[in-house]
């Protein structure tokens, strides 16, 4: 069972007592992201993230990371398009080096300008090791295509040139800005005392960013395509549409869509693209949520010549899967949903983090068993429904390899009744 405390400046923690552990889970979440960002300084919440490790006024990267790998913890973060989190691993009695460190970075770090030329070319590489990494950077440009001109559709860590420019005064005003005790939750799962928890954040926690903005720009699907023709042994395929966001009704339904079409070794398209005709090695399904929109999307790696066989085939489950689900794929979609959910709530990091990232999206902890009861409400008709809708809107495609034989966006999407 969860509990709550709201302090005075806004900011929420909650804890989750997990009897029979002897470890504990802590972040602190915060409702800012890549896509929170200005176009001139795309990528500053993730340099931000990276900053915040780099020293305080009182301990040096090196002490950050000493303080919680000495007793054997673990500490990290990330930046996605709605959220930055940093958290640790600990053994309970352990807990207050994670506190210590956490509320610090967050208040106190230093942003001096030499780490910050030197985390520049950590990031630098980074970019590079993804623009080295097709089937991780097809996402970011299908992502550019289905979204253009706009931050949800910029990628989180940024383009070389800015991450170059961006000023320390930048990442300090940016944090300044957007981060704030009423867009942050702290959340601790495992053996933890929520009173003690909550008293020893409340001491600590006198100097939090009081960032003012609030707005994001509301995010506007549109269809596109992106094509590399490049020497690689595979094309590597990402195909897609627009999703629902977190409050659509038939979020659970899409859900069980994705996992009866591409979301497993018995799914649709595992069985008959590659088990069937042997044109991929893996093929799968997704669906993503935020706050106001949302993606489906497929993604797989195939040949140069099985491209003009796995088109057509694709394209005919596509057509033929709303119309044709079964019962029995509804159930093993839906087992699948309720299993992921239970396993997760013997993770102590899990409900950690689920605990925070529903206090920002819904502004309350949702209990299993209320998410349970959607998940069984799922029915053959709200499964076809939501399909339907989601594989007749505009495509967005995204390609790299040896694509000369890959159709245009318009010839695929014709084949979409």
């Amino acid at each position: 069972m969860h509990q709550i405390t709201t302090l005075d400046n806004g900011l929420r923690i909650v804890t989750q007592n997990m009897p029979g552990l002897e470890t504990v889970s802590m972040g602190i979440w915060n409702f800012v992201g890549g896509r929170d960002e200005e176009e001139n300084v795309n990528g500053v919440a993730h340099l931000l993230e990276h900053m915040a490790f780099k020293g305080t006024q009182t301990k040096s990267a090196l002490q950050i990371a000493e303080t919680i790998e000495n007793v054997g913890g673990d500490i990290n973060a990330y930046t996605s398009k709605e959220i930055t989190a940093y958290y640790v691993k600990l053994l309970a009695d352990d807990l207050p080096y994670g506190i210590d460190i956490l509320t610090d970075i967050l208040q106190n770090s230093s942003f001096q300008e030499e780490e910050l030329n030197r985390e520049r070319g950590v990031i630098i590489q980074e970019i590079g090791m993804y623009l080295d990494t097709p089937d991780d950077m097809i996402f970011d440009y299908w992502q550019d295509k289905a979204f253009p001109n706009q931050p949800m559709g910029r990628s989180i860590l940024g383009k070389t040139d800015i991450i170059k420019n961006i000023t320390r005064a930048q990442v300090k005003e940016f944090m300044s800005s957007h981060y704030n005790p009423k867009k942050m939750i702290i959340s601790a799962a495992g053996k933890v005392n929520h009173s003690v928890f909550v008293k020893n954040i409340k001491k600590v926690c006198t100097n939090l960013p009081n960032g003012t903005i609030n707005h994001r720009i509301k995010a506007n699907y549109k269809s596109g395509e992106y094509r590399e023709e490049k020497k690689l042994e595979q094309i590597h395929l990402l195909l897609g549409f627009e999703g629902i966001n977190y409050h659509n009704d038939d979020y659970y339904s899409l859900l069980v869509y994705s996992s009866l079409l591409g979301g497993g070794m018995s799914s649709r398209l595992f069985q008959e693209i590659r088990e069937k005709r042997g044109l991929v090695y893996g093929i799968s399904s997704f669906s993503s949520s935020y706050t106001d929109t949302g993606i489906f999307g497929i993604y797989c790696g195939t040949g140069e010549n099985q491209i003009t066989e796995l088109i057509p085939v694709l394209c005919d489950q596509l057509n033929s899967s709303p119309t044709t689900v079964s019962e029995q794929e509804i159930d093993r979609g839906k087992a699948q949903l309720k299993a992921s959910l239970m396993m997760g709530r013997e993770s102590a990091f899990r409900r950690c983090e689920s605990a925070a990232r529903q206090l920002l999206v819904f502004n309350r902890v949702i209990e299993p068993s209320e998410i349970l009861s959607k998940i069984e409400n799922v029915n053959t008709e709200s499964v076809k429904k939501i399909a339907k809708m989601i594989v007749s809107g505009p495509m967005t495609i995204s390609s790299i390899g040896p694509i000369k034989k890959l159709e245009t966006l318009d010839k695929i999407q014709a084949r979409l009744k």
